[in-house]
């Protein structure tokens, strides 16, 4: 079976959780024979991991000039016919488009390309997202006609439309997997074009995979879906490399209490701060790290500020790979308290190091974890209370990182990839 699979970002660019996840998934269906994944993303840089896959396909190297697309929704194929971008500043737009029609015919759309017929994306998230999107949709319908496959598999909103577009140019079964939706990102406050895709991209599916049972009830109660399309496939982590493991030790006799992840409401990050101040107004020989970016950094800081605790608060800004596992080899306890949090793979990377972990209940990790410390993530006092424990009681912290240790390692990508083939067999033989 060839799954034909697209996503936004893959390894070593990625920029949060989505990048790596897909690369897990990758790797765990690389142990099922048979089972071969081309995988698209909207920019290839050509340096990417190809071991685990057939290919990565960058949507920035494939031409649209003069190919047709099949779009049911549209009333018959259009033709799309490139638009030099060198072209475009010479004239007002209007009178540009006005002047080509007169040569082309009111049938014809034009894309802006550059001189071979290729779109430009960034690959990432920011002001021209949205027309990515739609030009990685584009894209994806005339890949899907070049290439053979059996099943596609579309990861998050940013895809969706891609996913769509590669189903009705072949007919194959389309599977979506979210991550996330924007009722976890907004905190309810949604936005109306992202939800119109996200909805848009699960009535289409044939089925829909989510990464907990928090994100399937999400799915179902917010967006309509039966609840018979959409399962459930935890996430998992990858073992840790050697070179992740061998760590000098942090050189301070000080507790060290960790949040890594990205400074956006979603993760909670004032609640973390006001535990800490809570757990500073008992003992001073512990020190508090946020690690990551995001649009709450300035007002994080700001409240660590007003508290008077930034003598014991550290920002150090995003961390990615060796970075990560040393800041966790360096902690006492990792904290999570999200929100709405779909999955959350961190915590898993902190229980391999042999750290132990409070999270939130209101993360899709805390169903399957049983060696994790559990607060809602509003309840300040509970949070404080549980890190005063374990940095003050050793014996606490040492139980829950030597069994917390043994249960991660029980959470294989394999595992989870084997339940993924299972949802490609249910859509694509039935």
């Amino acid at each position: 079976m060839k799954v034909l699979m697209f996503g936004w970002e893959f390894p070593p660019h990625i920029s949060g959780g989505l990048g790596t996840a897909c690369y897990g998934i990758t790797r765990g269906m690389a142990s099922i024979p048979d089972l071969d994944v081309l995988f698209v993303v909207p920019k290839a840089f050509g340096d990417e991991d190809k071991s685990k896959v057939e290919d990565i396909i960058g949507a920035n190297n494939i031409s649209v000039k003069n190919k047709k697309l099949r779009m049911s929704h549209l009333s018959k194929t259009l033709e799309y016919i490139e638009v030099d971008s060198k072209l475009v500043p010479y004239v007002d737009p209007e009178d540009y488009y006005r002047l080509r029609s007169l040569n082309v015919g009111e049938d014809f759309r034009f894309l802006q390309t550059d001189g071979e017929g290729k779109f430009s994306f960034t690959g990432k998230y920011g002001s021209t997202l949205l027309q990515e999107i739609h030009n990685y949709a584009i894209v994806a319908n005339i890949i899907a006609q070049e290439h053979t496959f059996d099943v596609i598999h579309a990861h998050d909103w940013l895809t969706y439309p891609a996913g769509i577009a590669a189903k009705e140019a072949t007919g194959k079964p389309l599977v979506i997997h979210v991550h996330a939706t924007d009722f976890d990102r907004s905190g309810g406050s949604v936005n109306p074009v992202v939800f119109d895709i996200e909805k848009r991209g699960m009535e289409a599916a044939d089925k829909i995979i989510t990464v907990s049972n928090l994100t399937r009830s999400i799915v179902i109660e917010k967006y309509g879906i039966p609840a018979e399309k959409v399962v459930t496939v935890y996430n998992a982590v990858d073992p840790l490399k050697q070179e992740m493991t061998n760590y000098a030790p942090k050189g301070i006799n000080e507790k060290i209490v960790t949040f890594l992840g990205r400074i956006t409401m979603q993760k909670g990050p004032e609640y973390f701060i006001e535990a800490a101040h809570k757990v500073l107004q008992k003992m001073d020989n512990v020190r508090f790290v946020m690690a990551g970016s995001g649009d709450m950094m300035e007002k994080m800081i700001r409240r660590a500020a007003s508290l008077k605790i930034m003598d014991r608060f550290h920002f150090t800004g995003f961390l990615r790979g060796q970075d990560v596992y040393s800041m966790l080899h360096m902690s006492d306890l990792y904290v999570m308290p999200s929100v709405s949090e779909p999955f959350g793979i961190s915590p898993l990377e902190a229980m391999q190091s042999n750290v132990p972990v409070l999270i939130s209940y209101q993360s899709g990790v805390a169903e399957i974890l049983t060696y994790a410390i559990k607060t809602d993530y509003w309840d300040v006092d509970a949070m404080a209370d549980a890190m005063y424990a374990v940095l003050n009681y050793p014996a606490l912290g040492e139980v829950f990182a030597k069994y917390g240790k043994e249960e991660v390692d029980s959470l294989q990508w394999e595992n989870s990839a084997r339940k993924m083939k299972s949802v490609y067999d249910s859509v694509v033989y039935k």
